[in-house]
């Protein structure tokens, strides 16, 4: 099986990276693409370095950082893994991934935005849910120490 990673620097997509590595620790035989896909270069962009290549470049170099943390990760483990920096929309250039690699499924970090906010902005997670060929994996945050703290205290009755 091949998964395929999106990689945004975030620390959510890290922790998909850690929940991925997980199922191989239990015995799935797996293999990942980390990918990082950078954003068009604007008419700002384009116009201020009078240069596409150049800015080509430079996201590339950016994309390239971007998935140091989760190749790191993956290499601690000891797990094989291939990457991919892409220019383009996202959720396209990530089904595009998909498609070349053969990858079977994605894991991928939530944005976490709200309902509301969700549905004005959009996230790649949910446009990749919708164009993808295959199964397509949401890592939620895990809620902090304090939080479950204190929502264990609420549920807990008070003597």
């Amino acid at each position: 099986m091949k998964i395929l990673l999106p990689i945004d620097g975030s620390q959510l997509s890290l922790e998909a990276v850690r929940f991925a590595i997980r199922l191989a620790r239990e015995g799935l035989q797996t293999s990942f693409v980390l990918a990082n896909v950078q954003e068009p270069a604007t008419l700002y962009e384009v116009m201020l370095a009078h240069d596409a290549e150049v800015l080509e470049r430079v996201k590339g170099a950016a994309g390239e950082h971007l998935l140091q943390g989760a190749e790191a990760l993956l290499a601690e483990a000891g797990i094989e893994y291939e990457r991919e920096v892409l220019s383009g929309d996202p959720a396209h250039a990530l089904v595009d991934i998909i498609e070349r690699f053969e990858c079977d499924a994605v894991v991928m970090g939530a944005r976490g935005l709200g309902a509301l906010s969700g549905a004005l902005v959009g996230s790649v997670s949910q446009a990749l849910m919708r164009a993808s060929p295959v199964p397509v994996t949401i890592v939620r945050p895990h809620a902090a120490p304090e939080a479950e703290a204190d929502e264990t205290e609420a549920e807990t009755p008070s003597s």
